[in-house]
């Protein structure tokens, strides 16, 4: 069987720069997509079958070692995971790393098997790094900086950092992307979608396709570093008012498609609870503060760093939240924020027409237009946390959700998901997996319902009336 090949109109011209004319996205050689593509499939072999056969030997011999075998099959797929992320790179390093942060829904044998791959991915070797910059900026390395580390202090799935000083004498840290990435992300997009295909017709009730279909949209836009730029200095400008947020500044005279050179900000990796103890910095106010910055950036300004993981979150004294990588964030219409707005109010109100209205305006759609699926996915979104007063996802709540949720699902399916409400998705899922590993305390109800009150009461009067359910 052939490779799949990736045709994706969306992402086949990978986020130009404004300037630049669209180009079609570089394809990796035959031999190499079909070794990443069947490396892929046996790798998706390897996790799922054995834990199909566990879940069907318990339903002959019983549960009684279930949970044992679970957890040796935990370890052995996270590093069977880990071995071909490191060997293939690209896009199997990132969902990895997003993987690593769902502390919260996850086994520790996954989570810290994939934790390494926030920030220690293996680098490239200097003089591909030195060739990477030299290409795109067009100058021999000694004329762009006065000093340039030839060590990575960072190396993640699609490119690498390292620290370096301007020629007038300023701290930075230069982001380099990695060669050939593009086609190797164009690859790895299509083995995805493959692979889920298959396996969402073996698990009728654990389908991803559709999330899948959303990463060839926004993937693109991270291997774009002047859309990394801008989104930067647009997150800036909205904390500004904010001494307790900060973002690095860009220096774009040393910054291009492909290289990103920016101010060089030092701190605390948010999860290395260690260091922050050291440090006298509280975990609980920390969390606390990432709660308020990313509700302030969905609700209020309707633009948000999507990518919320921990090897982008830096922490200060203070605590001061230190936010870097910007290349996926997204800005919503006036509109489709507002709708969520006041599906945010309706759900810590309680108040089923009001939720109703407010999934219909941001595009939700169902079969047969019974509101039982739109309720429930309700309290997936927010409202159990709210109800129970957690503030983030357990076990419990995920036992419960994975056997409610398929059965409302199956009876009455989603057919309209509105794209953007999925990065909402994944940016509360990172932050679930942040709160259960600085073991938040975060009262939702009390932090999210100013944000809400004030909000409604800015939109106009017919919108204050269908967020209130009048």
């Amino acid at each position: 069987m052939p490779p799949p090949t990736f045709n994706s109109n969306t992402a086949a011209t990978i986020a130009a720069a404004p300037s630049e004319a669209p180009r079609a996205t570089p394809r990796l050689g035959y031999l190499e997509r079909t070794r990443r593509f069947w490396s892929v499939v046996w790798l998706a072999v390897r996790i799922y079958v054995p834990y199909k056969a566990i879940q069907l030997w318990s339903r002959i011999a019983g549960d009684t070692r279930k949970e044992l075998r679970l957890r040796r099959q935990d370890l052995r797929a996270a590093r069977a995971l880990y071995r071909a992320s490191i060997r293939l790179e690209g896009l199997l390093i990132k969902a990895s790393q997003f993987i690593a942060t769902r502390a919260d829904i996850l086994p520790d044998e996954w989570v810290a098997t994939l934790a390494g791959l926030h920030d220690r991915v293996p680098p490239r070797p200097f003089a591909i790094i030195r060739a990477q910059v030299e290409g795109a900026l067009g100058r021999p390395l000694e004329a762009l900086y006065a000093e340039f580390d030839p060590t990575p202090i960072a190396a993640a799935s699609l490119a690498q950092v390292h620290a370096a000083r301007t020629l007038d004498g300023r701290r930075c840290a230069v982001k380099v992307q990695y060669p050939r990435i593009e086609a190797i992300v164009a690859a790895d997009l299509a083995n995805l979608m493959f692979t889920l295909k298959i396996l969402a017709r073996l698990e009728r009730d654990f389908d991803f396709q559709v999330i899948a279909r959303e990463i060839l949209k926004y993937i693109p836009m991270e291997l774009d570093f002047l859309n990394e730029a801008r989104n930067s200095e647009i997150i800036a400008r909205n904390f500004a008012g904010r001494a307790d947020v900060v973002i690095p500044r860009i220096y774009h005279e040393l910054s291009s498609r492909r290289v990103l050179t920016m101010e060089l900000l030092e701190g605390i990796k948010v999860t290395d609870l260690e260091a922050l103890a050291r440090a006298g910095i509280d975990k609980r106010a920390v969390a606390q503060k990432l709660i308020e910055i990313f509700t302030e950036q969905i609700l209020r300004d309707g633009f948000f760093h999507a990518d919320p993981h921990p090897g982008n979150i830096l922490v200060q004294p203070g605590p001061r939240i230190v936010l870097l990588d910007f290349g996926l964030a997204k800005d919503f219409p006036v509109a489709f924020r507002d709708a969520m707005v006041r599906l945010t109010f309706a759900i810590l109100t309680n108040n089923r027409d009001a939720i109703l209205a407010a999934f219909h305006d941001l595009g939700f759609r169902t079969r047969d237009g019974s509101p039982e699926t739109l309720l429930m996915l309700a309290n997936v979104f927010l409202g159990n946390s709210i109800k129970r007063n957690r503030a983030y996802a357990d076990s419990e709540l995920i036992e419960e959700f994975a056997t409610e949720l398929p059965r409302t699902l199956r009876s009455n399916p989603i057919v309209e998901v509105p794209a953007d409400v999925l990065l909402v998705n994944r940016v509360m899922g990172l932050l679930s997996g942040l709160g259960k590993t600085l073991d938040s305390q975060v009262n939702m109800m009390a932090t999210l319902m100013p944000y809400a009150q004030s909000l409604i009461a800015a939109q106009s009067p017919a919108n204050n009336r269908s967020a209130s359910g009048d």
